[in-house]
């Protein structure tokens, strides 16, 4: 068993962030191949039996939220009953349902063929893409069988991991063969039988088990560090656009133009801006050209509004401040 502690800081950003905060850039840097299992069909007794998946936080079902952080799998397998989701999935389901997470593990592996997999839940509120490929990129810099996230406890949390798929196949056979079949056992028997590096996240693996976790995690999405974020990755999601902007761009934009023209310039601005970098080709390049141009016309704009310095021997009254006096004979 091995002990990692990565680099960068924790608080939900454990593994760093060389793309500067762009999903692009690191579907460039890393685009090799795994699938995502995620488990979404347990009794959620201690909420009182409610779908927990289908739980909003933020505005998006918790589904949608684990969803959008494993968005670069190759294929995402959901392992519970279908229901509307915020992209395709692939769903399976154990037998008999309820079976336990063993079970639901086993029944989503038969749709994956991925050397690795991300193995998730469904009830992390705080999972980032970023933290995902966090735990790839772990695995392949060593020859564990596993990667997994640990909680502020320290205690492991084996359904925010990455994993190579062969070591998962061979003890899952090796349980199968010695109960019989994989229903009501629990997760360790699985997790004790591998190699696995251990890293310290206790924002990512954080999980709503009760409705007090689902009160904080409610809470801290609107506290002033994390709101904006989580505003602009909702909207995102809820118009399909896969499209990473330097927010602080638009926001300068924004107050130049509310500042500097008027208030309600502000978002009048950003929305034509959107359009005009859309019928650009609707890339970050484009967005940050036609923020550029607008947030140079409203300095321009509000330059004019301030009156240029004069001389105490300028011209007085209407004249213009570079008017020739008129030296014509008959000038009156």
């Amino acid at each position: 068993m091995t002990e990692y502690q990565p680099p960068g800081e924790s608080s939900g950003d454990l593994f760093g962030d060389p793309s500067g905060g762009s999903d692009a850039a690191y579907d460039a840097a890393y685009d090799a191949a795994y699938d995502a299992v995620v488990l979404a069909g347990g009794a959620a007794r201690r909420l009182g039996g409610v779908d927990k998946p289908g739980v909003s936080v933020g505005g998006r079902a918790l589904l949608d939220r684990v969803l959008a952080a494993c968005a670069g799998a190759r294929a995402t397998v959901v392992v519970a009953g279908p229901r509307p989701t915020a992209r395709p999935v692939i769903w399976a389901r154990e037998e008999p349902p309820g079976g336990g997470p063993l079970a639901a593990l086993d029944a989503g592996l038969r749709h994956i063929t991925a050397d690795r997999i991300v193995l998730l839940s469904a009830d992390l509120p705080f999972l980032h893409r970023r933290t995902v490929e966090g735990l790839l990129t772990s695995l392949d810099r060593g020859t564990a069988d596993g990667v997994l996230l640990t909680d502020s406890d320290g205690r492991d949390q084996p359904l925010v991991a990455a994993y190579r798929t062969a070591p998962l196949r061979r003890e899952l056979t090796a349980l199968t063969d010695r109960h019989g079949d994989l229903t009501g056992l629990p997760l360790r028997r699985l997790t004790a039988a591998l190699d696995l590096t251990r890293l310290s996240d206790p924002v990512a693996s954080f999980d709503c088990d009760t409705w007090e976790d689902i009160a904080t995690a409610r809470a801290r999405i609107r506290e002033h560090g994390h709101v904006l974020d989580e505003w602009i990755s909702a909207v995102k999601d809820e118009l399909g656009i896969d499209l990473d902007v330097d927010t602080a761009v638009l926001l300068d934009l924004a107050r130049d133009a509310a500042h500097g023209v008027a208030r309600p310039a502000a978002p009048l601005t950003t929305f034509l801006v959107g359009y005009a970098a859309a019928r650009a080709g609707g890339d970050s390049e484009a967005v940050a050209e036609a923020a550029r141009k607008a947030a140079t016309l409203a300095r321009r704009w509000a330059d004019e509004d301030t009156p240029p310095a004069t001389s105490p021997d300028a011209p007085s009254g209407d004249v213009a401040p570079d008017a020739t006096p008129d030296t014509r004979p008959d000038a009156g």
